[in-house]
Parts: structure tokens; C-alpha cells; sequence
């Protein structure tokens, strides 16, 4: 099955996005207690996660949902803390 040239340009956004975050973080030029680490994660998650749903891929979608789950509660979590 082939994917279109959308929905790659889509979910090559989305890593980006999740690298991004990662990256600065080990590079210490982000903290991964403040929120942008946590909302880079949050969307780029989501971003990958729509992408895995068609064609469907359990372990993508079982992954990145929690990704992206787990990234909100942890932006949820620091604004109840400030």
C-alpha cells in the first residue's frame, strides 16, 4: 500500500516535532519540565498517531496515544503545580 506524499509530509512534521523536543532536551537547551517540551511531544504524538490509524497500525497507534496522553498529563500536571 502506498501513502501519499501528504500524509508523509504530515507525519515527517510530527517527528520533527517529537525530535525537536528531544533533542534540546539532551542538549540542554530545554528543560523537559516546561511546558513547549511538553506540547512538542503532545503534538507531534498526535500527529504520528493520526497518521498510524490509516492503514491501520496497532503498535504505532498503541504508542504514540500514550505518547500523546501521557505528554498532556504531564502539561496538566505543571499547570495544577504553578
Amino acid at each position: 500500500m502506498e501513502i501519499s506524499l501528504a500524509r508523509q509530509v504530515i507525519s515527517l512534521a510530527g517527528a520533527v516535532t517529537i525530535l525537536t523536543a528531544y533533542i534540546a532536551h539532551q542538549l540542554h537547551w530545554m528543560d523537559a519540565n516546561k511546558p513547549l517540551y511538553n506540547t512538542l511531544n503532545a503534538i507531534g504524538a498526535a500527529i504520528l498517531c493520526y497518521i498510524a490509524l490509516r492503514p491501520f497500525q496497532a503498535g504505532f497507534v498503541v504508542m504514540e496515544s500514550t505518547w500523546t496522553i501521557i505528554s498532556l498529563y504531564a502539561l496538566a500536571r505543571g499547570r495544577k503545580q504553578a
